[in-house]
């Protein structure tokens, strides 16, 4: 992309947190960051809440589009990857983008917040409850069954047949199987080796 003023990057060490910095850098945008501070609950501060009004991480300042505030770590994904003229890792093409943002809302809608549940059950919840830790590692480890058979026909990629924004944001969430009480010996393991490839 081109080199401009860049973005101040908002964010803590989380799946979605990940997500962000994962395509800034693959984009080689210029950028700040801005680490926040979640155990103290930073992004709940009058400062924080008027760039993302929920308060949650990430968010970015677009200084390059008038320092616009975009927050929602998908939502910063697709800003970010539209910009790119070339499409690198969002195609132009209407049915490969429909498919990439097929694959990016699974996780936003799907991967995120039932892994997201199964974390809390199981590791932050004041009581273990076992429905909640069985419903929410059982829906995980379904989700993870999607990918995987998925890509199970060979494809190398989620979606459009090349490395996208789905294929971040996923294994973003995917990385963390084993806190979410996932086998990493049956699930996803072609999506994560992909990836590793791609980071090396």
């Amino acid at each position: 992309m081109d080199q401009g003023k860049g973005v101040t990057l908002y964010t803590g060490v989380t799946p979605n947190g990940w997500k962000a910095s994962i395509l800034i850098e693959e984009l080689q945008v210029p950028y700040k960051v801005r680490a926040i501070d979640l155990s103290k609950n930073e992004q709940k501060e009058d400062w924080f809440t008027k760039i993302n009004p929920n308060g949650r991480i990430p968010a970015i300042v677009d200084h390059d589009e008038g320092d616009l505030h975009v927050f929602e770590s998908g939502a910063i994904m697709m800003h970010l990857a539209d910009k790119d003229p070339a499409g690198t890792f969002l195609p132009k093409d209407v049915r490969k983008k429909a498919e990439v943002v097929s694959w990016l809302m699974f996780q936003m809608g799907g991967i995120g917040p039932m892994q997201g549940q199964a974390n809390h059950f199981l590791h932050y919840a004041p009581e273990k409850i076992e429905y909640g830790i069985k419903r929410y590692t059982n829906e995980t480890k379904r989700l993870y069954g999607v990918i995987e058979r998925h890509l199970s026909d060979g494809r190398e990629w989620l979606a459009a047949g090349q490395y996208t924004i789905a294929d971040m944001a996923n294994f973003a969430w995917i990385y963390g199987h084993g806190y979410a009480g996932q086998s990493h010996n049956s699930l996803a393991t072609l999506l994560m080796h992909a990836i590793a490839i791609v980071m090396i």
